[in-house]
Parts: C-alpha cells; structure tokens; sequence
C-alpha cells in the first residue's frame, strides 16, 4: 500500500478539521471583513490589526497562548469545565477552535480585499431602489465579491491543511483525534521512517500545487471574464 492506515487516518483527520475551520470561517470571516470594510469605528483598526496578526506572529506562540486560554486554569478553559464541556486542549473540538484563530486572516483578507474594491455605486442602486441592507448584502455585496469569497475559501482551507505548530500545541499528537497530516509526517521523521515521510509528504506537496493552480486559473479566468 502507497500510505499506511495511520496516514489515512491522519489524512482523513485533516480534511476533517480543515472542512469544518472552512465553514466556521465563512460564517464569522465574512461578516467580519464587511464590518472592517464599512466600519468608520475606531476599534476597526485595532480589531483589523488583530485579526492578521497570525500572518506574522510563530504559529508555535499563538499556540502557546491558546493553549493557556483553555486550559484547566485558563479563562476560557474555567468557563467550558463550568458550562459542562471540560477542558478543550488536547480535543478535537480545540483543534478546530485554534485553526479558526491561526487561519482567520487566510479568509478575511481576500474578502475584504474584495470589498474595499467594490465601491459605492452598486450599494447606492441597491438604496435606490429601497433594498434593504440585508438584501443588499446577500443579492448585491456578496455575488460582486464572489472571487475574494472562492480565494477566501481555498486559501483558509489549503492553509489549515498544512498547520503544525499550532496544531501540536494545542491538540498533541493524540491518533484519530488530534494527530493530522503535518503532524504523522513529524512522526515519521522521528522515527527514522523517511520512506513514509517521503510519500505523505508528496501528497502534501501534490495537493498544495493544485491548490494553488486552481487558484490562478480562477483569477485568470475572471480578470478574462471583466475585459
């Protein structure tokens, strides 16, 4: 067999979590990006700020303070023993949780992107002809802003796909429950296994090209699309 049955599991882990952190951010990344577009509030630039700081801060830091945040002794980690879902770390759900965090500015970036580009006059023909804001935002805001939302999504998902320090802080290497792909290729290593290393880590290779080309050949299709 090319990957072995813990590969698979990892694998199938993986897009599990990268699945799920996909779709918890187009609810929250979405509206987000709007307000951080539309906001003239003077927190936008403090939030705008903290939403990207994963892009430049050691995964293995965020890590840590996620780590802190809900653990036993944490704030956010008291708060879940005392609604009865005990501590997240070292869980699949905590995973999920930190891949929200790490791959948030992966999907709001792209989508505010987007939506600084869009301008005022296809909201103001909205207004004109009595839209509602939530109408205006669903039939008008979000079919412009299409190509931010694709590269948004494709982005957040190839990106939690590849995580490891974050991933390893915060849910340990735990087999069919927190160990991903990044994460079994780490164990190969470790074990001097390099033939399987090297095999999960062309699949991970494969996959990221592919990503990535779909990508550009989106784009390029839609700036053929606009001329």
């Amino acid at each position: 067999m090319l990957l072995t049955a813990s590969d698979l599991q990892a694998i199938g882990l993986t897009l599990q979590v990268a699945l799920l952190t996909t779709a918890i951010l187009l609810v929250l990344g979405v509206p987000l990006a709007w307000w951080l577009a539309r906001s003239r509030s003077v927190w936008s630039r403090p939030v705008g700020a903290l939403v990207s700081v994963p892009l430049v801060l050691p995964p293995s830091v965020l890590g840590f303070y996620v780590l802190v945040l809900m653990g036993p002794n944490g704030p956010v980690g008291g708060l879940t023993q005392a609604l009865g879902l005990g501590v997240l770390t070292f869980s699949f759900a905590g995973l999920v949780i930190a891949s929200v965090l790490y791959s948030l500015p992966f999907m709001v970036q792209p989508v505010l992107n987007s939506m600084q580009s869009l301008g005022e006059r296809p909201l103001e023909a909205a207004a004109s002809l009595r839209a509602s804001k939530l109408d205006t935002f669903f039939s008008v805001v979000l079919p412009l802003c299409r190509p931010g939302l694709v590269t948004g999504v494709i982005m957040s998902f190839a990106h939690t796909v590849g995580e490891f320090g974050v991933v390893l802080m915060v849910g340990g290497n735990i087999p069919g429950v927190t160990r991903v792909v990044s994460v079994q290729i780490y164990d190969h290593v470790e074990a001097l296994e390099y033939a399987d290393a090297h095999r999960l880590a062309a699949v991970m290779l494969g996959f990221s090209f592919l990503v990535l080309l779909a990508l550009q050949l989106y784009n390029q299709r839609q700036r053929r699309g606009l001329q």
